[in-house]
């Protein structure tokens, strides 16, 4: 199945009740955490994910953009967030805390920007429950999607059916409707959109096609 995760990235801040209400039709709402260390961008802390938590019709996929998340990351299990992704770059020791937040009762994602392999994953890819490709340079919304990257998720795939490994496979950049083909086809079955969908006069209708599109292009 596909799974389509909107971006709050692209939600409007003042009104983050109301564009929540417009996408409960999603599989979960995607909350970017930025540090402005890690990358060069500021967003939410704690408190924000637990009020978006409290509100949200869907459940939190919060992928933290962060240092330390040996750290900070068990706090956003224990807020209640259903997955929480944190950057292989970032960890001391991925493995660990991957089971940390599994025994909080989150989903354990791991995140890989553009230039990071994966071949260091592929011993520990039943670690995690979700790894995440960045098909942008983590940071900002809004930008150009990476096709350079479909071979790596790709690879990805092979590996975890090789495994027979149930790991679900995130891309989160530049998803659209022009592009949710191409991520499908190499393997991706969750997906991270933001404008694509909080930019549609119809979220509703935005989620609906951006899941037919996967859907049809998953093999």
């Amino acid at each position: 199945m596909a799974r389509i995760n909107p971006s709050i990235l692209s939600a409007d801040f003042v009104n983050m009740q109301a564009d929540l209400d417009r996408i409960a039709s999603a599989d979960f709402v995607h909350v970017d955490v930025m540090d402005n260390h890690f990358v060069p961008n500021l967003t939410f802390g704690p408190q924000m994910v637990e009020r978006i938590q409290a509100t949200s019709p869907v459940p939190l996929d919060v992928h933290l953009m962060i240092t330390d998340p040996d750290r900070w990351a068990p706090g956003y299990a224990e807020i209640g967030a259903a997955s929480v992704t944190f950057h292989l770059e970032a960890a001391a020791d991925p493995v660990t805390l991957a089971r940390r937040l599994r025994d909080i009762g989150a989903r354990a994602g791991v995140a890989v920007k553009p230039a990071t392999p994966v071949e260091g994953l592929y011993e520990v890819l039943d670690e995690f429950d979700q790894i995440l490709v960045m098909t942008v340079e983590p940071g900002f919304g809004g930008q150009s999607f990476m096709a350079d990257q479909m071979p790596k998720l790709a690879r990805l795939r092979d590996e975890a059916r090789r495994r027979g490994s149930e790991v679900w496979l995130q891309v989160d950049g530049g998803i659209s409707e022009s592009t949710i083909a191409q991520a499908a086809e190499a393997g991706a079955d969750t997906f991270v959109a933001g404008s694509a969908v909080f930019g549609a006069a119809d979220p509703a209708a935005a989620i609906a096609a951006l899941r037919a599109q996967a859907s049809a292009h998953r093999h």
